[in-house]
């Protein structure tokens, strides 16, 4: 007998293409979907979603709690870092919606964890867990005794940032220092209105009222190339995973746009522990560096949201959508019909991007196109929607984007990783 198809609901608020990938997933996994998202996000322009509801930047959290309570899923999957802390604030704030947050992320205990990169590399300490030395920057002494004491190269991040917005690779006390004034300083009120309505952020000004200073801390520099896995997860088992190695990304601390596969029992590892301690549900996401001379992983943080290899179907490990989708079932794993061909993979969009170096990787990888969604496939082929609308283009006629030069990691000596810009 037929199981009835699950209901996802995915929320999405920064405009990246993962969701549109991992909906288009799910449903060829089975999975009745419907969404939350800004106009002209991506998942708008995947077929087969049942609805999807506006989150709205006015009053964000009250749109999403609206669908919530209006789809009733069974599960509820975030694809961004502001949209985790929505809804471990909803968890607080909604008792009715707890019992489906934690269905879906796993229990409140492990919301404090999750959201802070410190608590969660201390964790992964005494799990036995390789990680680099970290620690919390509070008053400028504690940087000052970092250089003094531990090393004059840091790696200053903020909590809540992702996609490497809020990381800062320094070499010297002095350049600390300005990345930290930078990473701590309040987001006014002008920035805030700037976010929401250039580049359509429905967030920026629940996070700014929020009035919760983010944490920054320092973190020793692991020379070496950045790996990373995305974990899909159900009451506290690790039901399976994908681990890849990054040769291409945009910029030293940017998103991946060329990644090849590879099988790390550390990785694996590290993955089973926290997973375990933390009786996590859904999709996270960890970040390693793959230390160089030893090829041993450093754990370097966690996302407690999906990433973008979700949708990717491999030999052995299959998709993570379709594991999710045969879980909530109460099915085995299914089996792959269609895996791809290589272990290299350009990602797509992103990978248009790679710069002229890649170029031979790029035609060497499998380039993960969506072939079959070709209305999705169009958009992505375009400049994002809020970079297109008029107040967009004029805002940035004065004040231009900052542009990120694409980082071949593929035979790149540890030193010039160090120093790149």
């Amino acid at each position: 007998m037929d199981r009835p198809e699950p209901l996802v609901l995915i929320v999405a608020a920064k405009w990246w293409p993962l969701s549109a990938r991992l909906a288009a997933a799910l449903r060829r996994h089975g999975c009745r979907v419907q969404a939350v998202c800004p106009a002209g996000h991506p998942l708008t322009h995947v077929s087969g979603i049942e609805y999807i509801y506006r989150y709205r930047g006015i009053f964000s959290l009250s749109s999403l709690r609206r669908a919530l309570t209006a789809c009733r899923p069974n599960v509820v999957i975030p694809c961004d870092d502001g949209v985790v802390a929505q809804l471990h604030a909803l968890h607080e704030l909604d008792p009715s919606l707890r019992s489906l947050i934690e269905h879906s992320l796993g229990p409140p205990e492990s919301f404090s964890v999750v959201e802070n990169r410190y608590r969660l590399l201390n964790m992964a300490l005494e799990l036995g867990i390789r990680v680099p030395r970290t620690r919390r920057v509070t008053h400028a002494a504690d940087l000052a005794a970092w250089h003094a004491d531990i090393s004059s190269a840091a790696v200053l991040k903020m909590d809540g940032e992702s996609g490497g917005n809020g990381v800062r690779i320094s070499h010297s006390l002095d350049e600390s220092l300005a990345a930290w004034q930078e990473l701590q300083a309040p987001c006014g009120l002008a920035t805030a209105c700037k976010r929401l309505a250039i580049d359509r952020d429905p967030l920026a000004l629940w996070l700014r009222r929020r009035h919760r200073q983010p944490e920054v801390t320092v973190q020793e520099f692991i020379p070496g190339r950045p790996a990373n896995s995305m974990l899909v997860c159900w009451r506290g088992e690790l039901l399976s995973m994908v681990s890849v190695v990054v040769v291409a990304a945009q910029g030293p601390t940017g998103a991946a746009t060329i990644v090849r596969v590879i099988r790390n029992e550390r990785m694996r590892q590290a993955a089973e522990l926290l997973v375990s301690r933390l009786s996590l549900s859904g999709f996270y996401g960890l970040d390693f560096v793959m230390e160089s001379g030893t090829g041993v992983p450093v754990l370097i943080e966690m996302n407690p949201r999906c990433t973008q290899l979700g949708h990717i179907e491999l030999a052995g490990e299959g998709c993570l959508a379709g594991v999710l989708s045969a879980a909530m079932r109460g099915e085995p794993r299914p089996l792959v019909q269609n895996p791809i061909p290589s272990d290299q993979i350009a990602l797509f969009p992103q990978a248009l991007a790679a710069g002229e170096a890649c170029r031979p990787y790029i035609e060497a990888s499998y380039h993960d196109v969506p072939s079959k969604e070709p209305q999705l496939m169009g958009e992505l082929m375009l400049e994002s929607w809020p970079h297109r609308r008029w107040g967009a283009r004029l805002y940035h006629a004065f004040k231009p984007l900052n542009q990120v030069d694409p980082i071949l990691f593929e035979d790149l000596a540890p030193d010039a990783i160090a120093n790149a810009r």
